[in-house]
Parts: structure tokens; sequence; C-alpha cells
């Protein structure tokens, strides 16, 4: 279970719907599955694979990555403050 996080604004915001938000899901094209990451405005990355099942794991794992960052930056960012 994820934390909820409390911005500098104000709200209040839940890092495991963000990290979701910013990963697509699993789509076929051609004879792959791919999926993107979205981790900035200019950073958007896309990951293929050829069996489904990896990359709905791949998928999951990406999700806990970003989600981890999330946390990480925001901790960062509190100590700043």
């Amino acid at each position: 279970m994820s934390k909820i996080i409390k911005s500098n604004f104000g709200v209040r915001f839940n890092s495991e719907k963000v990290a979701k938000g910013s990963v697509s899901s699993v789509q076929k094209n051609g004879s792959f599955y791919t999926f993107s990451l979205r981790l900035s405005k200019d950073d958007i990355r896309e990951y293929s694979f050829s069996d489904f099942e990896r990359a709905v794991k791949m998928r999951k794992i990406m999700i806990s990555h970003v989600e981890r960052k999330i946390t990480i930056e925001r901790k960062k960012l509190s100590k700043q403050a």
C-alpha cells in the first residue's frame, strides 16, 4: 500500500496512482507487445516484448520503480525546504 504524499502546494496525491498514469497499457503492435513510460515531459520510453506475460510483468515492475522515484524526489524536496 502506498502512502498519500502532501506536495509543497498543499495538495495530497497517491504516488501509486500517479505512477500508473505514467505507464500506458500493454498493446499488441505487430508481433510485439509494447507499452510506453513517461518519465518527464520530454522523456518517453517505449518497451517491446515478444511475450504478453513478460510485458505485463515488466509493466508492473516499472510502475513500482516510478512510484519509488516519485517518493524519493518528494523526500529530497522536503529536505531542501
